[in-house]
């Protein structure tokens, strides 16, 4: 690549914007051609920002590495974008990380090269500033609120049943997701929130693709124009175009049309067209071809749910596994057992963490019943199960095209009338979220009062502190991850009602509610997911045992003559437990006082392994 070359992209790049031809030609002079094959790293977070790129070809992606060590895909570059310009700015380091995702050729620039003009760095300076801030607004809620779209002033007119609109020429999306934009600003979640889901829709409309060209519905060029953009959006293209609230009216018709709008602009490109040219690949008349939005986005959903059902699994078996450990760990700590908040029985610490496992391991399995359900789908039912304006040979065709392309056990419902009204599989799974919700709240409150004191409370645990507990108590700690989950745990209930009121207002042969419960229930996926993430690297890891303390309160405990019942005959117990109570003294003193046992018979009662049954 020439300097000739460079000069010409870099006049097309939004970021040099309103520089002279002087300062062009020095940026020219100074930018650096690389190579990066697929799966190269531009630059990693916390490393030093030193360069700018400049996307000749090929894609790179943007992305961050959780607490957890899961990578978050946060944005897309493509060919005239640019990367790192908070080198500019700033001398941190890097907040995100960039790889090439296929081969790519970048001009890199130095900061150097900004700092030794100052005419050029105050120019960038203002591009920066100005390109920043669109992509603010059009940010992605979930991750770093940044993603690449861009306005260059270029626009092109579409127009549906309510007029014409000039729709920014940068968007895959058309006029009908821009009127959702406009109407259903409101939970600020939007669909590439859920990453599962947008490939859902992708995974319906190839499908669908596929079994058109099957029925000789879409000519060959078209169906494979559509299916490749249909795959990459599979492969986490275009993700940031997928814009509109996942709370929105119309059953989900905005949901529909934004992936069918996407998918057609992307497959103009690949046919070598303008974008919003719909007269070769129309968002109805050809994504959305044999479909409706109401058998399309309801299995949509039900594949990105059990998809999100499999990665919530994985972490509650993580949790299952964690407390399993400390069973196995503390499986000789002889502990009070309790009854309504009353001294019960003696037991083990072991048992206690065995029995939140075994508690949790239930929910495993209820999980993937409820989930099972959603593999029942309504594809070819159009509009009200009737298969209007569909081939009657359409299901049969896309059912098996569904099942190659998702990997999963699909079938077609035996009554699509039903299928399309009945939302009972959303309620049944919502219930099985709510359930696992309910246990994990419950087994939050349990570590909060084992943990209570530290001299005051039960004090048999400790928590693995977090933070400091109080502005003007010193020396104060908190259980707030136990707090958190409990918090989570009321949102998933409180989504559960939800799910089943919306469920409940259908009516006659639809249900227009749906969005609101597909929002609940992906809410309710992931806020479990991350609060048993958290529950399990920031709390039940690090829990530790006051051995010491907990013996020590079973020795003094009345409870303990309940375990000494069949070894001292009840009267005798009677006694003891009576005589505790009124002096103060400890039922384990009592008993070797009165020779009622020797010391060697009494801890050998009371040894952990005769506590397990």
């Amino acid at each position: 690549m020439d300097t000739k070359d460079k000069i010409q992209l870099i006049k097309n790049i939004e970021l040099f914007r309103g520089l002279n031809e002087t300062e062009i030609n020095t940026i020219a002079e100074k930018a650096e051609v690389v190579n990066y094959a697929k799966g190269d790293i531009l630059f990693a977070e916390n490393t030093s920002r030193t360069f700018i790129f400049l996307i000749v070809s090929g894609k790179v992606e943007l992305y961050k590495t959780t607490a957890f060590g899961e990578e978050q895909i946060i944005t897309y570059f493509g060919k005239l974008d640019f990367l790192g310009e908070g080198s500019l700015m700033e001398d941190s380091p890097h907040s995100t990380s960039a790889r090439a995702v296929e081969d790519t050729v970048a001009l890199t620039l130095s900061k150097e090269v900004f700092k030794s003009s100052g005419s050029i760095a105050l120019a960038i300076s203002s591009n920066i500033t100005r390109v920043v801030s669109r992509r603010m607004r059009y940010a992605n809620a979930k991750a770093m609120n940044i993603t690449s779209q861009y306005e260059s002033g270029k626009t092109r007119r579409e127009h549906d049943l309510l007029g014409e609109r000039d729709v920014p020429y940068e968007y895959y999306y058309g006029i009908q997701t821009l009127r959702a934009l406009e109407n259903f600003n409101i939970s600020g979640i939007t669909l590439n929130f859920y990453p599962d889901f947008v490939k859902s829709l992708a995974m319906v409309k190839m499908a669908a693709a596929k079994a058109n060209f099957d029925l000789g519905l879409l000519p060959e060029n078209l169906a494979k124009a559509v299916i490749q953009a249909c795959q990459e959006i599979i492969n986490n293209r275009f993700h940031s175009q997928f814009v509109v609230d996942m709370i929105q009216g119309g059953a989900g018709t905005s949901t529909n049309m934004n992936a069918n709008e996407v998918i057609a602009n992307r497959a103009l490109e690949i046919m070598e067209k303008e974008r919003g040219q719909y007269e070769f690949c129309h968002p109805n008349n050809h994504i959305n071809l044999s479909q409706s939005t109401n058998d399309a986005y309801p299995t949509a959903i039900k594949i990105a749910l059990i998809k999100a059902n499999e990665k919530l699994v994985v972490v509650l078996q993580q949790l299952i596994s964690a407390l399993h450990a400390k069973g196995r760990e503390f499986a000789r700590i002889i502990k009070m057992g309790r009854t309504q908040l009353q001294d019960a029985v003696p037991m083990t610490l072991g048992q206690t963490f065995e029995a939140f496992s075994a508690t949790l391991e239930e929910e495993v399995q209820q999980l993937n019943r409820s989930a099972a359900l959603f593999l029942e789908v309504n594809m070819g039912g159009t509009a009200i199960g009737t298969g209007i304006n569909a081939d009657p040979k359409y299901s049969e065709k896309v059912i098996p095209h569904l099942r190659v392309i998702t990997g999963m056990d699909i079938r077609l419902a035996r009554n699509l009338v039903e299928a399309t009204q009945d939302t009972g599989d959303f309620v049944s799974y919502s219930g099985s979220l709510k359930r696992l919700a309910v246990k994990l709240s419950k087994m939050s409150n349990d570590l909060r009062l084992l943990s209570s004191g530290p001299r005051a409370g039960l004090n048999e645990i400790n928590l693995p502190p977090m933070q400091p507990g109080s502005t003007i108590m010193p020396g104060k700690v908190n259980p707030v991850i136990p707090e958190v989950v409990n918090q989570i745990a009321f949102k998933v209930i409180g989504n559960d009602l939800t799910v089943s009121l919306a469920a409940e207002a259908g009516q006659l042969e639809l249900n227009v509610m749906e969005p609101v419960i597909v929002q609940s229930l992906f809410e309710s996926i992931e806020m479990l997911k991350n609060g048993m993430k958290v529950l399990t690297n920031r709390c039940i890891n690090g829990i530790t045992a006051n051995e010491a303390h907990c013996r020590q309160v079973v020795q003094n405990s009345i409870g303990l003559v309940t375990a000494l019942n069949p070894y001292i005959g009840y009267e005798a117990s009677t006694i003891i437990a009576k005589e505790a109570l009124e002096s103060g003294r400890s039922v384990y003193e009592l008993v070797l006082e009165k020779e009622l046992l020797s010391k060697t018979e009494l801890d050998k009662i009371l040894a952990p392994e005769n506590m397990i049954k």
